[in-house]
């Protein structure tokens, strides 16, 4: 990985909050997870043409992929090369098993001396009665809802029983208003999901719908892949450093994978 840097923590209780109380950050790691049994299985569905996507557990419960473990190992060991001086003082985890298996390995490959604490506010989008559906099982079951969000575009369109983008990203604002009121001099690692960290860029980046949706429509978020923020002051705005980098996997030879949601992401 091409100077890439980490972020992480060290608390006595589960979540962001206890985990950076004592470490205002500099540098915002956001690492999407490996491959997981539930993207390979997504990816399937739709080429296959079928309505349902056929995972293994509930969506939080699904594990990474044998290729997933992989990539997780590969990024901790490029983690690893991190100079002492720049290793993590916090690593937070959506709880979802594919982000915290993915933390939980790389930190262990990396050999750092730090637990892996868990949010639920890193956690993936919630589709509702969306779950498990591929587009064309929305648009055969429930072509409403399917009108309903191409009308909308996915920063608003929040399904039945779910979230939309928009949601996600008052999430989010959550987790970065902790960070901003704390002190200064430590780094944040944070292994989420490819739409939690598209949202982190909205947010940090303040950038518009069109910027956003223009962003998602054109770039997928690699698994295993590194995104870097950094404020060398310890206050005020983020500037984006890296972004959506998975150069680690391939230089040591293990599969680079993309597995994108629905593309089809501004209004009509």
């Amino acid at each position: 990985m091409k100077d890439e840097r980490v972020a992480g923590a060290a608390a006595d209780d589960d979540g962001l909050t206890q985990a950076v109380q004592e470490a205002g950050a500099v540098e915002l790691l956001l690492i999407r997870h490996g491959e997981s049994e539930g993207n390979v299985a997504a990816t399937e569905a739709r080429e296959a043409g079928v309505e349902v996507i056929e995972v293994p557990a509930r969506d939080a419960d699904v594990n990474l992929s044998g290729t997933g473990r992989d990539q997780a190992k590969a990024l901790g060991t490029a983690l690893g090369r991190t100079a002492a001086e720049f290793r993590p003082d916090a690593v937070v985890s959506s709880p979802y098993a594919r982000a915290r298996q993915t933390a939980e390995i790389a930190v262990e490959t990396a050999g750092w001396p730090v637990q892996v604490r868990t949010d639920e506010r890193l956690r993936d989008r919630e589709l509702g009665i969306l779950d498990r559906l591929t587009r064309l099982g929305v648009e055969s079951r429930y072509p409403e809802e399917s009108e309903r969000r191409d009308w909308l575009g996915k920063l608003y369109y929040r399904p039945p029983g779910g979230e939309s983008w928009a949601d996600v990203a008052l999430r989010l604002r959550s987790v970065l208003a902790e960070l901003n009121n704390l002190g200064t001099g430590h780094r944040v690692m944070l292994v989420c999901h490819d739409a939690v960290i598209m949202l982190f860029r909205y947010v940090l980046e303040g950038l518009s719908e069109k910027e956003l949706l223009d962003l998602a429509a054109r770039e997928a978020i690699l698994n295993a892949s590194v995104t870097r923020f950094v404020r060398p002051s310890g206050a005020g705005p983020w500037t984006l450093e890296s972004f959506n980098v998975a150069d680690h996997l391939a230089e040591q030879g293990i599969a680079v994978t993309e597995h994108a949601g629905d593309t089809s992401v501004r209004p009509q």
